[in-house]
């Protein structure tokens, strides 16, 4: 794939509240951008990321051959808030917006210049909108603001009562993830370009079906249904609880592993689950090895709902995602569905729900819902014959190889070539001057 857009001239600078550490990890946000810009750096990109980082490790820090440089921001705040990133959230965002545009418009863009390159600057959700706009006024006051093309992305519509969307859209190119978002952003006179999310390529070696047939032979039962996500009524946790509490009335053995986050919410859901006749056992290993898991499993005994307490990272949660005869990624609203593409990742049959998963095709790659009536899930998961999981299964999998970040970046740097030229026809300059292709 040959564009103007190249590693010899163009250098990414990526701003979120969210990032790698596990202080930064709350949501789908964490996931993208650590993974985004983990590609880029790996297609050979100079990349920036700036995070409201753990306060106990390194400001600055240098990976993938020194292509990703991880600025952890916010972090003499985050001393006095260590549960995590948005805790202490307005202090934060304060000195986010106050330091960070001089920042990267001095060491960054200022740089830029000198070497003849051109900067991407891309700001992520609500949290950044403000500072986006700074550094478009602080980058023009200097002179240089043709060396930089600004993108400001939306993965929901949280805080979206808190934008100058008039400033915003006048500063940047606004981008989104999905078709479902493009359509929201409408609402807002705002028309943006659809980037979509990606997966990291590793998820696809993860699979393990001798680990997912032990996990099935500890978990027994006749289902075996998991679900991941905050607890948030979005997610639409009663919906499958109540699915469960079917399957248990009808005579049948359903076994459902869940992880939540850290949200108040999830009282409300284990007390509905109790109340339903289900019992609930939390799963504590020492570890999160698979062997530790299994080991809680067993000694956890029997129960209709193991509720995970610990960090379930990937190479676990492709057992549970291919062990589940359902992975229930059934929001509400969901603006994209990285949980949903991760599973595919992983062979899984994903019951997703029907809003930005423009990936999900009913029956063929998924099983996508439609309603918020819990007998749809049950309907599905007991009339699912094994021919057609096979297909499923089969195709979840082609699906995720189309969705990797190296195949979204190769889009997304199309994307940029149209924004290049709609925005700043000097830039165009500045690019061939690097030896792109015009």
């Amino acid at each position: 794939m040959e564009t103007k857009i190249r590693p010899e001239n163009t250098i990414f600078a990526i701003l979120s509240f969210e990032g790698p550490d596990r202080y930064s990890l709350a949501g789908g946000l964490g996931v993208r951008v650590s993974e985004l810009s983990r590609a880029l750096a790996q297609e050979g990109f100079e990349t920036h990321l700036f995070f409201v980082g753990d306060p106990q490790n390194p400001a600055e820090e240098n990976r993938e051959g020194g292509k990703l440089n991880l600025h952890r921001w916010c972090q003499w705040i985050s001393r006095y808030y260590p549960q995590g990133v948005y805790q202490g959230e307005n202090e934060k965002l304060f000195d986010f917006n106050e330091s960070l545009p001089g920042f990267i418009a001095e060491k960054i863009v200022e740089r830029a210049k000198a070497e003849n390159k051109l900067v991407v600057i891309m700001a992520e959700d609500w949290h950044t909108a403000h500072a986006l706009a700074e550094l478009s006024d602080i980058l023009y006051l200097r002179g240089i603001r043709d060396r930089a093309v600004l993108l400001w992305n939306a993965n929901n519509s949280m805080g979206f009562e808190r934008i100058n969307w008039g400033r915003l859209g006048y500063v940047s190119t606004i981008t989104t993830v999905s078709r479902f978002m493009k359509h929201y952003l409408w609402n807002y006179g705002v028309n943006p370009v659809v980037i979509p999310n990606g997966i990291p390529k590793r998820l696809l070696a993860l699979r393990s079906n001798r680990q997912a047939k032990c996990l099935r032979d500890v978990v027994g039962g006749d289902y075996l249904l998991f679900k991941i996500g905050r607890w948030d009524p979005d997610k639409r946790w009663n919906m499958a609880i109540k699915a469960v509490a079917q399957l248990k009335n009808r005579g049948l053995k359903p076994k459902f592993l869940i992880r939540g986050g850290i949200e108040p919410y999830e009282g409300e859901i284990m007390d509905n689950a109790k109340k339903l006749g289900l019992k609930v056992k939390e799963i504590k290993p020492g570890s999160a090895e698979v062997g530790d898991v299994l080991d809680s499993l067993r000694r956890a005994g029997d129960a209709d709902v193991f509720n995970l307490k610990f960090f379930v990272p990937d190479e676990l949660l492709s057992v549970f995602y291919r062990a589940a005869d359902c992975v229930l990624a059934n929001s509400g609203i969901e603006p994209f569905g990285i949980v949903g593409l991760e599973a595919m990742a992983a062979g899984a049959v994903t019951f997703t729900g029907s809003t930005g998963e423009d990936y999900a095709r009913p029956f063929e790659n998924s099983i996508v819902l439609e309603t918020d009536n819990p007998l749809e899930i049950t309907t599905y998961i007991t009339q699912l014959q094994p021919n057609l999981v096979k297909i499923i299964r089969e195709n979840a999998l082609k699906t995720a190889r189309n969705y990797t970040w190296d195949k979204i970046i190769g889009l997304m740097r199309y994307r940029l070539e149209f924004i290049v030229s709609t925005n700043f026809s000097r830039t165009e300059g500045i690019i061939a001057e690097k030896g792109g292709t015009r």
